[in-house]
């Protein structure tokens, strides 16, 4: 049961472990700062391809640097997308089973989103 004589920070050491949540927090803020860098481009891709046909589109695209970034945008907004859910998860979903399960839900289709986001790319940039 514990003393009552203990303070409030005694009484929360041994509740677990912050240290996990400091990492999670920068992950969180550098995912953010790479996508508005990422985001620019994006929008200057999407611009200067207003007006074109699909196949200059496609084409643009094709170039190594276009589909680097594009690869890069894409998986950065799936991994920053899946922290932000993982916080609201563990926010407001207070039955352990169905918390465990919607995270690890969410992993998977961000990991799958990603994959196919990637494959998409690869196949236009490849040619086929």
């Amino acid at each position: 049961m514990g003393s009552p004589m203990r303070t409030p920070l005694a009484r929360a050491r041994g509740l677990g472990s912050a240290r996990d949540g400091a990492s999670h927090w920068w992950t969180q803020r550098l995912t953010a700062a790479a996508l508005v860098a990422l985001g620019l481009w994006f929008v200057w891709l999407v611009l200067s391809l207003l007006h074109a046909d699909y196949a200059t589109a496609r084409a643009a695209l094709a170039r190594p640097w276009n589909a680097v970034l594009m690869i890069a945008f894409t998986s950065t907004m799936f991994w920053h997308a899946q922290l932000g859910l993982q916080v609201v998860i563990e926010d407001y979903v207070h039955v352990r089973w169905r918390e465990i399960v919607l995270l690890a839900l969410v992993k998977f289709l961000a990991v799958l989103g990603a994959l196919a986001c990637a494959l998409a790319v690869l196949r236009v940039a490849l040619g086929s």
